[in-house]
């Protein structure tokens, strides 16, 4: 089984927010200044397991192991994102058919697989398999241009672990991401959830 080291990266992802923000606009407690932690308090395998329940499905190892450390993030105006909790992820269909809609009324072939299976660096955000976003699972609350993150679990890898995108009007496509945990070490990485 994988380890995800979640505690130590999201610990260096609230530091380097907490460091950079402008005081004047974020209002943190004390508390969150002093801990050098913006999460949550953690998930309990109870709720995991009721909204793996609700959604017939079970999250990918990466993901799972996320919620029992932070049951989603907080929205603020310096992260741009809210990463939903346990009571909040739902299938992007639920709540956003329009916005499928859209991506799949044009007729445009599928993306090939030398094409899609390009990470990192090399990726062009163009290369997004549109008919994935029926069955995507919403993890996040959207931004002012409706960036999102979404888990999709058409593309498996090995160990479990859920392609993730992040996905939005103001990209071409999705960048992709071979796991929810690889997308996170991107956002440390920027300081910030706009990738």
């Amino acid at each position: 089984m994988t380890k995800f080291n979640w505690k130590s990266l999201l610990k260096e992802f609230s530091r380097k927010l907490i460091e950079e923000r402008d005081e004047e606009d974020w209002e943190l407690t004390p508390v969150m200044v002093k801990s050098t932690w913006l999460g949550y308090p953690a998930a309990s395998e109870a709720e995991i397991v009721e909204a793996e329940t609700r959604l017939n499905t079970r999250f990918p190892p990466s993901y799972r192991a996320f919620l029992a450390i932070s049951n989603g993030w907080r929205n603020s105006d310096w992260t741009e994102m809210h990463l939903y909790s346990t009571s909040e992820i739902d299938w992007f269909a639920s709540r956003n058919q329009e916005w499928i809609d859209a991506w799949q009324s044009t007729d445009q072939p599928t993306i090939s697989d030398e094409k899609y299976f390009v990470y990192g660096a090399d990726q062009d955000c163009i290369h997004l398999r549109r008919e994935y976003l029926s069955t995507a699972l919403e993890i996040s609350s959207g931004s002012g241009d409706s960036d999102i993150f979404l888990l999709i679990p058409e593309v498996v890898s090995e160990t479990g672990e859920w392609e993730a995108w992040h996905f939005g009007n103001k990209l071409p496509g999705a960048y992709r991401y071979r796991s929810f945990y690889e997308l996170m070490e991107k956002v440390t990485e920027q300081g910030c959830f706009i990738l």
